[in-house]
């Protein structure tokens, strides 16, 4: 990805370092939503994102009189954004997914109970990111960035995606270029193996949005339905299906048509969808009613994985409050009849 320079309006940065926060904001702010990417990508929450830039937003304002100008602001901004992001994994740790607490099940778990014990991976709601920044949020790459260090996914997050030199990355995390090397081999390794070779970004050019949306809408319209056939017609069949904060997770088709079956289909009531995106992927809103009188309300993001033109990952993450930082809304009345 192409690094993106920042042009510097001197006389903002000298009434910012006055004590103008109106000419500080006017610098900070078209990076703002990229430093926010950059910090979900540390830390594998929306919530700790806005955490992060918010502290690392203060840290550069209060600093901004030792800012010497020898670095682009960017350059100085993002070593800021990082050290924050640094002192918040050391405090927090990872993040996980429920394929990182242990094997899939056969059948479905009917008493599933969440995990509050675990620090769980959140989806992004990555509108306004420009194309090139896509691919750095996916979900299966910042679900890798998890198992890293936290030098090692600074290391790669400054190398990779964001195009700073070694150099720079030493000055910026305070080491040697050797070490920084290091990391980057290190990290590298770890996420080759975690990351698919074709990326959501590749998959989703080689087809055209039409097949896309039927895929997406006939994953709606099979759960809705409860028709299970209609709905392993459009998975692989090595489909993966994760709902965090349940612990339990199901692959290959016939564990997923299972869980399917005994769970959304029969025993949770009514469903209706609204077609989003998530990490740079197709995704799904799903609303849940007990009754058909009864008004459905936001139970969980789906985040769809494509292989080809299939499914081959669904990653339902259970959380109402999650809608509102997609822009969704918290409920749905009951279709007119």
């Amino acid at each position: 990805m192409s690094k993106i320079s920042s042009t510097l309006s001197t006389p903002d940065l000298d009434l910012a370092r006055r004590g103008d926060d109106g000419a500080f904001t006017r610098l900070v702010e078209p990076m703002r939503r990229e430093l926010h990417a950059h910090c979900y990508r540390m830390l594998g929450s929306t919530h700790d994102a806005d955490d992060a830039l918010q502290d690392a937003l203060l840290r550069a304002w209060q600093g901004l009189a030792r800012f010497e100008g020898r670095a682009s602001l960017r350059s100085w901004l993002y070593t800021v954004a990082t050290r924050t992001c640094l002192d918040l994994i050391e405090a927090r740790g990872r993040r996980a997914l429920p394929v990182d607490l242990g094997p899939s099940s056969d059948r479905a778990a009917i008493d599933d109970t969440p995990r509050t014990d675990v620090t769980w991976l959140e989806p992004y709601p990555e509108t306004g990111l420009r194309y090139e920044q896509r691919e750095a949020v996916e979900l299966a790459f910042v679900a890798a960035l998890q198992h890293l260090p936290g030098n090692q996914r600074a290391a790669l997050l400054l190398f990779e995606v964001l195009a700073f030199s070694a150099a720079e990355i030493a000055t910026m995390m305070k080491t040697s270029i050797t070490s920084v090397n290091s990391a980057l081999a290190r990290a590298r390794k770890v996420v080759a193996e975690r990351v698919p070779p074709a990326s959501q970004q590749q998959t989703l050019r080689s087809l055209d949005d039409r097949r896309v949306r039927e895929v997406v809408a006939g994953y709606a319209s099979a759960l809705e339905r409860g028709d299970a056939d209609a709905l392993v017609a459009l998975l692989t069949a090595d489909v993966t299906w994760s709902m965090p904060p349940l612990p339990h997770w199901y692959r290959g088709v016939d564990a997923v048509r299972d869980f399917a079956v005994q769970l959304p289909m029969d025993r949770c009531g009514t469903w209706r969808h609204l077609p989003t995106t998530a990490n740079a992927q197709p995704a799904i809103a799903c609303y849940l009613a007990a009754g058909p009188a009864d008004p459905h309300t936001a139970w969980s993001i789906n985040v769809l994985t494509l292989r080809d033109d299939r499914i081959a990952a669904i990653t339902s993450f259970i959380d109402p409050v999650l809608f509102e930082r997609f822009g969704l809304p918290a409920s749905l009345t009951p279709p007119r009849t």
